[in-house]
């Protein structure tokens, strides 16, 4: 089974994908750790890396590609990143994770450890900006269309654990009907 696990930075995606390989013993390829490697090889944040990906189109083209190949090749496999629902169509399983913008940018500020909750914010805001230009100039793909998603689940209201649950139930569900 291929699943897709896609959403906003701070979402959840990450926790919820690294939760359900454990669980379900699946590969795992995440864009969005490849991203954040790439950056700090640079020595630039992620919303400077952004910017750097908006004049060097190839590099988002090369994470995606890559991400797809690998995600092609392995029958048993999570892809996590923002465009994998729209890169893998051929996912048994896509996912897309919302959550409000002020309870991402405390996940991010947590996680990236911000010295301010309002440096968190705007970096957040420049990041996503900054994406969905890429993404339409790059595929003509509208991050806001919630299209090619199976389940659109909210990691405000659920734990991971929960989140896990609900999903584990649709990948057996989806087993026993395959």
């Amino acid at each position: 089974m291929r699943i897709t696990i896609s959403g906003l930075p701070g979402s959840g995606t990450t926790s919820l994908t690294y939760h359900l390989a454990e669980i379900h013993r699946f590969d795992v390829i995440s864009a969005g750790e490849v991203f954040r490697q790439m950056a700090k090889e640079r020595e630039l944040s992620l919303a400077d890396f952004g910017i750097f990906c908006e004049e060097d189109p190839s590099v988002d083209k090369l994470i995606d590609e890559r991400q797809r190949e690998i995600v092609l090749s392995n029958s048993h496999i999570i892809a996590e990143g923002r465009l994998s629902g729209w890169m893998i169509p051929e996912a048994d399983l896509k996912i897309w994770l919302k959550a409000s913008l002020e309870c991402r940018v405390m996940r991010i500020f947590d996680r990236d450890r911000f010295s301010d909750p309002q440096v968190a914010m705007q970096e957040t805001k420049d990041r996503e900006g900054c994406e969905a230009l890429r993404y339409k100039q790059y595929y003509d793909i509208d991050i806001g269309s919630l299209s090619p998603y199976h389940l659109v689940l909210d990691s405000e209201m659920w734990t991971v654990e929960q989140l896990g649950i609900i999903v584990s139930s649709a990948i057996d569900t989806l087993q026993k009907s395959g």
